[in-house]
């Protein structure tokens, strides 16, 4: 039941970000990807998978938008 409830939560996930600007969509998949990574991270290592979860979101966040904000002003035409 977890696995479906899962891939449904995906699934919406996936079909949202098709309207979103390249800025907004970097900074979720950075936040997405963040958040599986420290929870990954901390749960090996013996910590509180939600904390390692929190802290990897913001960090991918972050990440994610400073990402496509630098491809965003190199793709606009030098004057």
């Amino acid at each position: 039941m977890k696995r479906i409830a899962m891939i449904a939560v995906m699934a919406a996930l996936i079909i949202g970000c098709t309207n979103m600007t390249q800025k907004q969509q970097g900074t979720a998949s950075g936040a997405a990807i963040g958040a599986v990574a420290g929870a990954g991270i901390v749960a090996l290592t013996g910590g509180s998978a939600w904390t390692g979860a929190a802290v990897g979101l913001v960090a991918g966040g972050v990440a994610g938008h400073i990402k496509a904000s630098n491809e965003e002003k190199a793709q606009q035409p030098q004057r």
